[in-house]
């Protein structure tokens, strides 16, 4: 009853703007606190500094935590682009070093050396940027552990935004080792912890399984007048005092790690402060209950005096905001609530957790394509462009195409992932025609290097003579695997890309593999029409017979693409014209497997590539592709079990120049017109 009267008497007494001022102070003290030391721009010296130190002792061994992420998901990830041997990575945490696939926020020890340097303790990590990123956006990928104005500090002749591809940043890491007084209470390591939502002393101190006065006392010159139950800000980092290295079980953060656990003083006084939290705590929830209950009371009122909006105004609001989405003119429309600033004149988005899609007007592509010019038709309907500098592909589409697109698909993981294609915008116009603008592949697609794009084979290949190595087919098989890993088994709810093929991979200027059409719709009518008459191929038998498509029609695409890279032939090869005598690689392989005689592989192989490749390798490819092409979908491997076996072919490849076969480079396209 008391309830009851409580939440009349405040819904009476305050407004409903006081009531949401109320509930919303202490989180935007939080929160402000965090973006502070998020900020490149920040003026607090802890944005920059991390824990001091007097010298004793000047370095140690320790560790960072650092949870899994759309960013960081696996050992071949954390290794590219952090630098981390994955072998000391799997050592820390318990697993083997073939482990590639890594469960989402699973908390991952990184071993790191702390060192003494100008008065703060620091330890350093070479960060491999990718093109697009952004200092902010590297802060937050790894959670607080860094502050986006110390990456400033360490590389200031680099631009702090829109990275270009493959920069080696110094990204200092945030730690400490422990001092003389804590070497005494056998602290041994002191173990930094990027703070996350609902996180505070209490609930890191039972999960870890020490004291929470510990804790205050190792982060006391950071913590200052925090309390216990106090919410800690987010991507901020806490020091953990332990006496040896944790272990994260599958149900860590509900239950305590294998550390042993700190007794407990049996003190009056300690049972009276717990008392007292309990109190408080109970206090403050239902303060909370009953502002929450008042404002559920003031907006039933509010509904029950105005008019729902009809469903057919709703649809007018989505078409407008359709319409100004489509018909901006190089701007940036970010499809989430995101806070924008500038740089340079350019507008940025200071928060890249949504990707914007930038609008291009027809005059702009016409100017970067040269009005469409045949000399930089790429195939069919994709030309090479070049718009302030920057090399993009320009894709003709139906006007209705756009409206297909899931851009909520496009958000930062995504846009930034190293294995597929990034979607730079799109262009409306008043005909039958839209526009998609990609990001450029220098190096055409993976069936142009197999099968001849266009005049590829006699106006680039033939008069060089060049071709993929061994080396470059097992690296682009291990590519196209991790992006649909990425698709398969990361993204939430997963994506099935239903058109993987030879023709939409795509090879950089380093020849790594991006796989384009994530997130366009399926072909229309019209665009199938076009298709050569072997791309059935790639379609597996329950999709060609029942339409069902699932991860493992994907997987038996990527089987067929597989195929192709080891034979160098077409998923089809043509009998006569009724179709009698056609040889689909899917079946082929196994008659190819079935043979006792290994000359009948040998001689299947692409007879380019003579005998440069281990015919050891060259059988477990085939026997990897032979298993995703099966024709009971229950039989073909998992995505993560092919990134695993393909990832020992690649690490046990012999170091030396993987490129030699490449002859030239050039701006322009490889794949010219006929």
């Amino acid at each position: 009853m008391w309830i009851k009267w409580f939440v009349l008497e405040i819904a009476t007494m305050m407004t409903r703007h006081q009531l949401g001022t109320l509930f919303f102070f202490t989180w935007g003290m939080v929160s402000a606190l965090a973006q502070n030391l998020l900020s490149c721009d920040s003026n607090s010296k802890s944005a920059v500094s991390g824990y001091f130190c007097n010298g004793f002792p000047s370095k140690c061994d320790t560790f960072v935590i650092l949870q899994t992420n759309p960013w960081y998901w696996s050992l071949s990830n954390l290794s590219s682009y952090l630098g981390i041997n994955r072998f000391m990575l799997a050592q820390a945490n318990g697993f083997s070093a073939d482990t590639e696939f890594l469960p989402q926020h699973r908390p991952l020890l990184i071993p790191i050396e702390c060192q003494c340097n100008s008065g703060n303790f620091e330890a350093v990590v070479t960060k491999t940027t990718i093109k697009g990123e952004s200092f902010y956006g590297i802060t937050e990928s790894l959670e607080g552990l860094t502050t986006c104005k110390s990456i400033r500090e360490k590389n200031p002749s680099v631009s702090p935004w829109n990275l270009k591809d493959k920069i080696q940043l110094v990204i200092p890491l945030r730690c400490a080792c422990p001092n003389s007084s804590e070497l005494n209470l056998n602290i041994k390591l002191l173990i930094s912890y990027p703070v996350s939502g609902g996180d505070t002393i209490s609930n890191l101190a039972l999960r870890f399984n020490i004291t929470p006065e510990s804790i205050i006392f190792a982060n006391r010159k950071s913590l200052g007048s925090f309390k216990p139950e106090n919410l800690l800000p987010v991507s901020t980092t806490l020091l953990i005092p332990l006496k040896e290295k944790p272990v994260f079980g599958p149900d860590w953060g509900s239950r305590n790690t294998s550390i042993s656990v700190a007794k407990p003083r049996k003190k009056r006084s300690r049972m009276m402060k717990i008392w007292i939290y309990v109190v408080v705590s109970a206090v403050v929830l239902g303060i909370v209950i009953a502002i929450a209950a008042a404002l559920l009371v003031i907006r039933l009122k509010k509904k029950n005096q105005n008019k729902e909006i009809p469903s057919d105004m709703e649809d007018l609001e989505l078409q407008k905001l359709s319409l100004s989405i489509r018909t901006t003119s190089q701007k940036k429309v970010s499809f989430g609530q995101v806070s924008q600033g500038t740089l340079d004149g350019q507008i940025i988005d200071i928060i890249p957790s949504k990707i914007s899609v930038v609008g291009y007007t027809i005059d702009e592509l016409r100017k970067a394509t040269e009005d469409f010019n045949s000399s930089n038709h790429i195939d069919k309907s994709v030309f090479h462009g070049r718009l302030n500098g920057e090399n993009l592909a320009v894709k003709r589409v139906k006007a209705d195409t756009l409206s297909k697109i899931d851009l909520g698909l496009f958000h930062a993981a995504t846009h930034h992932h190293p294995n597929i294609i990034r979607l730079m915008g799109t262009c409306s116009t008043d005909g039958a025609d839209s526009y998609l603008v990609f990001e450029y592949a220098k190096n055409g697609s993976l069936k142009d290097w197999l099968h001849g794009g266009l005049a590829m084979k006699s106006q680039f290949i033939a008069s060089c003579y060049c071709f993929l190595n061994w080396k470059q087919r097992l690296r682009i098989c291990l590519d196209v695997a991790t992006a649909l890993q990425y698709m398969h088994q990361i993204m939430i709810p997963s994506y099935i890309h239903s058109h993987i093929k030879s023709q939409i991979i795509f090879l950089d200027e380093e020849f790594n593999a991006k796989v384009g059409n994530f997130g366009i719709p399926r072909c229309s009518e019209d665009e199938k029409e076009e298709q050569p008459f072997w791309s059935k191929g790639y379609l597996a038998p329950e999709l060609l017979q029942q339409g069902i498509s699932s991860a493992a029609t994907d997987i038996f695409a990527y089987g067929v693409v597989l195929l192709e890279v080891l034979s160098g032939k077409k998923p089809i090869t043509r009998g006569d014209e009724e179709g009698e005598g056609d040889v689909w690689l899917s079946e082929k392989i196994k008659s190819v497997l079935q043979s006792e005689n290994a000359e009948e592989l040998r001689g299947w192989m692409d007879s380019i590539l003579g005998e440069s490749y281990s015919f050891d390798e060259a059988v477990t490819l085939a026997n990897l592709a032979r298993a995703c092409v099966e024709s009971d979908p229950g039989l073909r491997p998992s995505v993560g079990e092919i990134v695993e076996k393909l990832s020992k072919l690649v690490q046990e490849l012999p170091e030396g120049d993987e490129f030699s076969s490449i002859c030239e480079s050039s701006s322009r396209p490889l794949v010219k017109s006929a």
